[in-house]
């Protein structure tokens, strides 16, 4: 990230001063779709950090759980969002709280960008990706299994 001044101004195209626009994830081992990532704060002192996402239309994050919660602010655009086996459609200025070991994953379904502001732990463990077995089990509810399936 670039040097982090106090104040970062937003610039257009939901942008901000200093802040570098990131791929979502490294490509290779976890499967995702058309997301970028900027790190708006990552300092020694906040046990925290606070990231922007974007999903372009008919994108989406990774299907993913892990020891941390998240905690989310929709912030641009609406879309849906898989928390556990539940479908819930989100927009501004909706929140989604992500608790420990939860499966997620959030798709900008409504055919315009989905932008969202998620705060964790700044030591955090690495995501688990479902097995077969798991998404068998999400897939039990029907609206997961289409969700899923989009």
């Amino acid at each position: 990230m670039s040097k982090a001044p106090h104040v970062r101004k937003a610039q257009p195209g939901f942008r901000w001063q200093s802040v570098d626009l990131e791929a979502y994830k490294e490509a290779g081992g976890a499967p995702f779709k058309a997301v970028t990532r900027q790190v708006l704060f990552q300092r020694p002192e906040l046990a925290c950090e606070l990231r922007y996402f974007e999903v372009r239309p008919g994108g989406h994050s990774t299907l993913e759980r892990h020891e941390h919660a998240h905690a989310v602010v929709v912030f641009r655009g609406r879309g849906a969002c898989l928390v556990g086996d539940e479908i819930y459609e989100v927009a501004p200025p909706d929140l989604v709280l992500v608790p420990p070991m939860t499966w997620h994953q959030f798709r900008a379904t409504a055919g315009e960008p989905l932008g969202f502001l998620c705060m964790v732990n700044a030591k955090r463990d690495k995501p688990l990706l479902p097995t077969d077995a798991d998404l068998e089990e999400l897939k039990q509810n029907p609206a997961a299994a289409a969700f899923l399936e989009a």
